[in-house]
C-alpha cells in the first residue's frame, strides 16, 4: 500500500469540520504493554491518534522540520506543534505512569 492517506478525527456538533491530516501510510494497530516482572500491568491505555504518530514519525524519525513536516501533512505549522505536543505529552505519560500505548489505525 502507498500513500498518500487522508484522515481527519470527526467532530461533533457544530462547527467547522477539521482538515484531513495526509499520512504516508497507514499507522500500524500496534500495542506496547510495559514490562514489570513483580506486578501485572491493567492500567487503562493511552492511544496515540494517527496525526500524532505521523508527526512524531516525521519529525523525529525522519528529522524533517516541523515547516516540512507540516507541508507533508497539509496542515500549518501550528497544527502541527500541537499534534507533536500532545504525543509526546501521551508517550512521557505512558513511561511515567507504566500504562500501555495503543497506536491506533485508520478506521
Amino acid at each position: 500500500m502507498t500513500g498518500p492517506w487522508a484522515w481527519r478525527w470527526r467532530r461533533r456538533g457544530p462547527g467547522r469540520p477539521p482538515k484531513p491530516r495526509y499520512l504516508s501510510s497507514p499507522p500500524p494497530q500496534v500495542v506496547f504493554v510495559p514490562y514489570v516482572s513483580s506486578e501485572r500491568i491493567d492500567a487503562e491505555p493511552i492511544i496515540i491518534l494517527p496525526d500524532e504518530y505521523e508527526a512524531l514519525r516525521l519529525v523525529y524519525y525522519e528529522g524533517l522540520t516541523q515547516e516540512d513536516a507540516a507541508k507533508k501533512m497539509g496542515v500549518s505549522r501550528g497544527t502541527l506543534w500541537r499534534a507533536l505536543n500532545t504525543g509526546r505529552r501521551k508517550l512521557v505519560q505512558a513511561i511515567v505512569e507504566r500504562r500501555p500505548i495503543v497506536i491506533k489505525s485508520i478506521s
